[in-house]
């Protein structure tokens, strides 16, 4: 028996006491696990900080280890939003009886055991954690080395509810941390283990997301790795372009929804660039410059400049950090954003309706955005409660990851003695 098939063991058996609790208990649960992350706020702070203590400031994964009680507060928000929300199992999808007499009924039911792995992101695990059990499923989660004493804390205040409703504490089971994740032991065997976990959703950098993909046996959803473009159409009210550029580089730069890089058309990047320069002075935004507009951005006075290489195109900097590049219009625009794209979340700026119809309709991505900043692209600004991470692939689910995808189908079949031969 290996290392941590007990536990894999444990959680699988207890995803049965979870899919037997109502709705309504489910409700419960997680206004509970709210109250007692409001109450235990402080401490966890306190754990968080020791996290945080041994991370470089300077990382670009600090802001997302980083837990205030501000944001501890944002949780409990979002689990009681989480809480309200319509229970998609359990749905009859359709009901029907057929020719031999048979009833058929298609129902949505819990995947099983979900299996997360992320790294330095706690508050992932109290998100995971409320739409798993709001959608009747058990969960297994492999945290990052960097929130460790964040996420066992958070974990076992998560246990201490689910004993309470007499739910087993393995329903929400936290994996040990053993080095990082693209060579750990407890992920390989993660990935292998069929017989009890029925999915795995990685959600991290590019690296552990072709990590998983390329080793697990289990079924995976990707999600995370975000290179998101906004493209500057020559019509554009230019104003409200600069603002959605700045808003959607430094807003929350170390997230998957930021923009990475700039397209900007031709006709107009005399006059649109040098209006960056002010708010990317202010956050210190380093910028990886096409040769055109390079020398714009020079002319201009902008100094924390450097030329681009091939690669800063379709990288994703999750720091203040950006790559522009002039283009000759819409088709120049299209071609880079294929090429690119991560498939995650791409923008249109401009006021031709038949030019952003065009962007809107043929672009690849989860989400397409005109006139309007990458980081609206959340489960939670969706409308959706909290979410495991943007899908950006198509099959199951494909954008935010939340509550609504964590069921498949189940056909129910009532009969009075008939057979076939």
């Amino acid at each position: 028996m290996t290392p941590i098939t007990p536990l894999l063991q444990a959680t699988q058996q207890a995803a049965a006491a979870v899919r037997r609790l109502s709705p309504d208990q489910k409700t419960d649960l997680l206004n509970r696990l709210a109250d007692v992350l409001a109450a235990r706020s402080a401490t966890i702070v306190t754990e968080n900080q020791k996290d945080l203590d041994r991370m470089d400031a300077a990382d670009p994964k600090y802001d997302r280890l980083k837990l205030t009680e501000s944001r501890v507060a944002d949780l409990a928000k979002s689990l009681r939003e989480v809480a309200v929300l319509p229970d998609p199992a359990g749905e009859v999808i359709l009901d029907r009886t057929i020719e031999q007499g048979l009833t058929l009924k298609k129902i949505a039911v819990p995947l099983g055991v979900v299996g997360v792995i992320y790294e330095a992101r706690p508050n992932v695990t109290v998100d995971v954690a409320s739409i798993c059990l709001r959608s009747g499923n058990a969960c297994v989660l492999k945290g990052g080395k960097e929130a460790d004493f964040s996420n066992r804390y958070l974990i076992s205040l998560i246990q201490g509810v689910l004993v309470e409703f007499g739910v087993p504490k393995s329903a929400v089971t936290l994996l040990p941390t053993d080095g990082p994740a693209s060579r750990g032991a407890v992920v390989n065997e993660l990935l292998t283990a069929t017989r009890y976990v029925d999915i795995i959703i990685p959600r991290g950098s590019e690296s552990l997301i072709q990590f998983v993909r390329k080793n697990s046996l289990v079924p995976t959803i990707e999600t995370g790795a975000g290179v998101c473009h906004a493209y500057v159409e020559q019509t554009a009210d230019l104003d409200k372009a600069a603002a959605i550029v700045v808003n959607a580089r430094v807003s929350r730069p170390s997230v998957c929804n930021s923009l990475d890089c700039v397209l900007v058309d031709e006709a107009i990047a005399d006059r649109f660039l040098p209006m960056l320069t002010a708010d990317f002075t202010k956050w210190n935004v380093e910028v990886f410059a096409d040769e055109n507009s390079y020398d714009i951005f020079e002319k201009a006075g902008y100094t924390n400049l450097q030329h681009a290489r091939p690669e800063d195109f379709g990288r994703e900097f999750l720091d203040y950090k950006c790559a522009v590049k002039v283009v000759a219009g819409l088709d120049e625009a299209l071609s880079h954003i294929q090429n690119y794209s991560s498939r995650h979340s791409e923008a249109i700026l401009s006021q031709n309706q038949s030019i952003i119809d065009q962007f809107l309709s043929e672009v690849d991505a989860a989400a397409v955005y005109a006139n309007a900043s990458t980081r609206f692209t959340d489960g939670g600004v969706f409308g959706l409660g909290a979410e495991i991470g943007i899908s950006t692939q198509k099959l199951h689910a494909r954008g935010p990851f939340a509550l609504e995808k964590l069921v498949t189908e189940k056909w129910i079949v009532v009969g009075d003695g008939q057979v076939r031969w």
